[in-house]
C-alpha cells in the first residue's frame, strides 16, 4: 500500500520501490490524499476483484469546439480550441447522472396495503431523496473515473516528456522555459513548434519572447490624449476606483481639471461613493452619482453641453461577479442610445487563469473596447494573464503596478509586459519539477490529440 498527497506522488513512490513492472490493483481517495495498492506477483482474479467491472462504466467523452477564425492571430486558434478541454471533459460526467436518474424507479414490490392512518412520504421528499442518492453515486463514479484516468495517464505523460527531452532537447528546454514563465502549456507548444520549423538554437528563448510579445493584443487608442466617455467594469476588488483616479489625474495634468468629470453608478455597496469622492476632493474634480440609466444619460448630456467633446468622462461602476444577475442590469444601464460609451474591463494580475477566463467571458456580454491590468506588483506570475489575453484577443490599454496616483499607471506595450514577466520569474527563482512538466506537457498533448 502506498499513501501520498496526490496520485503522482504515490505513483513515484511505487515506481521507486517496485519498479515499472508493478501492477496497480486498486486506488481510492482517503483523508489527506490517495491510497494505491500494487503488487509484483498477482493473479488475474485478484486484479478483477480489485478493479471491478470497468465495462459497466460509460465512456468519457467531450465535445470539441469547431469555431473558425480568420484574423491575424489565426495561428494560435488551436490554443483556444483546447484551452478548456479539461472542463469540457468534466462536464461529460452528468451523462451518468441522467442515466442513473432515468433508470431509477419509485417501486417497492414487497410493500402491502397499509392502514389509512399511516402517513405516506410526500412526492417531493421521495424525489429529493432520489436526487441526493443519485448525486452521491455520481460523485463516487466521478472520483473513481478521475483516479483511474490519473493512474493510466501518469506513466504515459512521464514517458512522453522523457522521450521529448531525449530526442528534442532544445525543443523541450524551450517548452520548460515558457511554462516556467507561466504561459499555458498549449500556447507554449504552439510557440515552440513555430520556432522549431525555423531551427532552434541558443537564441530561441529570446526569439520566443519576441514572438510572444507580438501576440499580445495592444489597444493603440490613447484615451489620455483623445478623451471620451470611458466606463470601467469588472469584479469587486480589482482596483477600478483607484484606476479611475489615476486616469483622471493624468488627464487633468495635461488638459486641466475642468476637462475631467467623474460619475459613479455604484449603488449596491454602503458608502461606495466615498472613495471616489475622496479622490475627487484631492484632485479638485467634481463627482456625480447616477442611480439609473436615465440619470446617467442626463449627466452625460449636461457634461457635453458645458465642456463639449474635448474632455474625459470616467464612469465608475459597481463591482459585480461575472455570474451575477446584476451584470445584466449593468449592461442595460451602460447601453444608452446615441451615447458612445467605451467599456474597459479591469483585470487583476493576481487572479488564477481559470478565473480570468470566466471574468472575460462573463463581461464580454458588454461591448468591451479593451482592458486594464492592475496589481502587477502583487502578482506571482504574469504568464497566466498574458495567456488569457492572447486566447481571447482582448486588447490591453494600461497596466498598473502600485497604488500611487497617478504614477503607477503605464501605457501597455507587449514587450513591457514580457519584460516584467521575465523579471518576476527570475526574482522569484521559479522552476518546475520534471513531474510537473511531464503532467502539464502530457495533458496539453492529450488535449491536442483529442
Amino acid at each position: 500500500r502506498y499513501f501520498a498527497a496526490d496520485t503522482r506522488q504515490a505513483l513515484r513512490a511505487l515506481r521507486d520501490e517496485q519498479g515499472p513492472e508493478a501492477v496497480i490493483l486498486s486506488n481510492r481517495r482517503i483523508n489527506g490524499g490517495v491510497e494505491i495498492i500494487a503488487a509484483m506477483d498477482y493473479e488475474d482474479s485478484m486484479v478483477n476483484s480489485s478493479l471491478g467491472n470497468l465495462d459497466a462504466l460509460p465512456d468519457e467523452r467531450s465535445d470539441e469546439r469547431s469555431d473558425e477564425r480568420s484574423d491575424a492571430l489565426s495561428e494560435i486558434d488551436p490554443y483556444e480550441n483546447n484551452f478548456h478541454h479539461n472542463q469540457q471533459a468534466a462536464m461529460s460526467v452528468p451523462y451518468v447522472a441522467n442515466q442513473t436518474r432515468s433508470s431509477s424507479k419509485i417501486t417497492n414490490p414487497s410493500s402491502k396495503k397499509t392502514k389509512v392512518t399511516q402517513r405516506q412520504p410526500s412526492q417531493y421528499q421521495t424525489s429529493q431523496q432520489q436526487t441526493n442518492e443519485s448525486s452521491t453515486t455520481l460523485n463516487k463514479i466521478q472520483n473513481e473515473l478521475t483516479g483511474l484516468r490519473n493512474i493510466m495517464e501518469a506513466p504515459l505523460m512521464q514517458f512522453s516528456w522523457s522521450e521529448t527531452s531525449r530526442v528534442q532537447p532544445l525543443y523541450a528546454n524551450l517548452l520548460k522555459q515558457l511554462m516556467t514563465l507561466g504561459i499555458n502549456s498549449v500556447l507554449s507548444q504552439i510557440i515552440a513548434s513555430k520556432l522549431e520549423k525555423k531551427g532552434l538554437s541558443k537564441h530561441s528563448w529570446l526569439e520566443s519572447l519576441n514572438y510572444l510579445a507580438d501576440l499580445i493584443p495592444i489597444d493603440n487608442k490613447d484615451i489620455l490624449s483623445s478623451g471620451g466617455i470611458i466606463s470601467l467594469v469588472g469584479p469587486t476588488g480589482v482596483g477600478k476606483t483607484t484606476t479611475i483616479a489615476k486616469l483622471a489625474a493624468r488627464f487633468a495634468l495635461k488638459h486641466g481639471r475642468r476637462a475631467v468629470t467623474l460619475i459613479t453608478t455604484d449603488n449596491y455597496r454602503i458608502g461606495a461613493h466615498e472613495q471616489l469622492r475622496s479622490y475627487g476632493r484631492i484632485l479638485g474634480i467634481p463627482v456625480h452619482v447616477a442611480s439609473d440609466s436615465e440619470e446617467l444619460k442626463y449627466l452625460l448630456q449636461e457634461t457635453k453641453d458645458k465642456h463639449g467633446d474635448n474632455q474625459l468622462t470616467l464612469i465608475d461602476t459597481a463591482g459585480i461577479c461575472q455570474k451575477e444577475v446584476k451584470l445584466t442590469e449593468q449592461i442595460t444601464s451602460l447601453n444608452i442610445a446615441g451615447v458612445d460609451i467605451k467599456n474597459y474591463l479591469v483585470l487583476s494580475a493576481t487572479g488564477q487563469i481559470n478565473l480570468q477566463d470566466d471574468v472575460i467571458k462573463g463581461f464580454s456580454k458588454i461591448n468591451l473596447a479593451a482592458c486594464i491590468i492592475t496589481k502587477v506588483d502583487e502578482a506571482a506570475s504574469l504568464g497566466e494573464i498574458i495567456s488569457v489575453l492572447i486566447q481571447h484577443k482582448l486588447p490591453v490599454s494600461f497596466i498598473c503596478n502600485g497604488q500611487k496616483v497617478p504614477d503607477d499607471l503605464h501605457q501597455a506595450r507587449g514587450r513591457l509586459l514580457i519584460k516584467k514577466a521575465v523579471k518576476l520569474m527570475h526574482s522569484l527563482n521559479k522552476s518546475l519539477s520534471d513531474e510537473e512538466l511531464a503532467y502539464t506537457f502530457g495533458r496539453a498533448l492529450n488535449n491536442g490529440n483529442g
